[in-house]
């Protein structure tokens, strides 16, 4: 496949369309549990990382948060976010270590919400954005090596295995 040309965020269906056998292992990761944390940034700069529940729907990886929480009114302030999938109850990892990160752009169109809304049924009233990616990890093990792989805009998938 040709490197892409962009390097400006992509929307998850951006992403997958790069890179979808890497986007399948990253969303699967993130579905195995309900709850990630969230990391943004405090009007004074300093990290705030919280839970959240990441939703996969309409091409996009979307971000539900209650009203007026802290970790919205960062996002609406600084949209800039990094997203860790829940590493699960042990330290084994198994399916590896995820974690995605970029820009999170609330929705505010009625029919999209209301779409939402009816296929997804969340507790209202809610926040509701779609993260533009800028970075895709995944670290695992094969056998006695670490894998990393990373994912930019405009860049090829990268593989990186040591020892």
């Amino acid at each position: 496949m040709a490197p892409m040309t962009s390097s400006s965020p992509l929307s998850w269906g951006g992403f997958a369309s790069a890179e979808p056998d890497f986007a399948d292992t990253v969303q699967r990761r993130f579905r195995l549990y309900k709850h990630h944390v969230l990391a943004t940034l405090r009007k004074d700069g300093s990290p705030r990382v919280t839970g959240l529940e990441a939703d996969f729907r309409f091409g996009e990886m979307l971000l539900g948060m209650m009203p007026d929480s802290l970790k919205a009114l960062d996002l609406r302030r600084d949209p800039r976010f990094a997203l860790h999938a829940n590493p699960g109850p042990d330290a084994e990892m198994n399916d590896g270590d995820v974690r995605v990160s970029g820009r999170a752009v609330e929705i505010t169109d009625p029919e999209v919400i209301a779409r939402f809304i009816e296929e997804a049924t969340p507790p209202e009233p809610f926040h509701l954005f779609r993260a533009e990616l800028t970075e895709v990890v995944r670290i695992g093990l094969d056998n006695d090596f670490l894998v990393i792989q990373s994912w930019r805009p405009g860049q090829d998938l990268r593989t990186v295995r040591r020892k």
